[in-house]
């Protein structure tokens, strides 16, 4: 999963910033501050697959049994998304904050089948729409004039807020159409670091998480699509600028 080049080259660009120690608004002298982020993410599937998952997988169209042709592979493709979100920060001492960044997340997943018979080889887009509440320690380095870095670890909880009739596997009548579903709501972990820059009234942090699936996502539906996997864990890597 890739970090778009241009992301970077901000994140580069702010860093080199250099001069006189600004204030930075005076949020590190505060017990308790907010702010607000947007996100950048790409996002993919760890798949694990049953122990048959190549065999056949028998249809009815029109009354009639088809069996599409054996499987080659079931691989995720790395999808972008992005995020908008708010920032409450407790600070617990010089060098260690707790941190809640509620976000609302727009994001795609992607499957690609591949058959023997080229004819039969497809793409499944999940889509998503996500509020996730991440809850992480902020562990920080000392200041040195306008720079600051730091680890962060915790979880989040992600619901699914996107409306289910459009992906309803029962209303879906042509087995080649039906849908691969995540379930509503998962926990995940994350780990990731950043740098604090600060400015003369304002704090921005370009920032890099991983996050994992704490379990399997899929819902698991007898279909075509769904029936051969295992379980579907969730990875995202979110490039964040928060501003407080």
């Amino acid at each position: 999963m890739n970090i778009r080049p241009g992301l970077i080259l901000v994140f580069l660009l702010c860093c080199s910033r250099a001069g006189a120690q600004n204030w930075g608004g005076g949020v590190d002298e505060t017990d308790l501050h907010f702010g607000f982020t947007f996100q950048y993410l790409s996002s993919e599937y760890k798949v694990l697959k049953n122990k048959d998952w190549a065999e056949p997988y028998t249809i009815d169209i029109d009354g009639q049994d088809r069996i599409p042709s054996r499987m080659r592979s079931i691989a995720a493709i790395p999808s972008a998304g992005f995020g908008i979100g708010f920032v409450s920060n407790k600070r617990i001492n010089e060098n260690a904050d707790v941190r809640f960044t509620p976000t609302l997340v727009f994001s795609d997943r992607i499957l690609r089948y591949t058959y023997e018979e080229p004819e039969d080889n497809t793409d499944k887009k999940v889509q998503a729409t996500l509020v996730e509440f991440p809850l992480g320690v902020k562990l920080k380095s000392d200041r040195r004039n306008n720079f600051r870095a730091y680890m962060l670890g915790g979880a989040k909880y992600s619901v699914d807020i996107s409306s289910r009739k459009k992906t309803n596997n029962a209303l879906i009548t042509d087995p080649m159409e039906k849908f691969v579903n995540n379930k509503r709501s998962y926990l995940s972990y994350e780990a990731g670091f950043g740098f604090d820059l600060y400015f003369e009234y304002f704090k921005m942090s370009p920032e890099l998480k991983l996050s994992y699936s704490l379990k399997d996502v899929l819902r698991h539906e007898p279909n075509r699509y769904a029936s051969p996997i295992d379980k579907l864990m969730l990875r995202q890597i979110t490039f964040s600028l928060f501003f407080e």
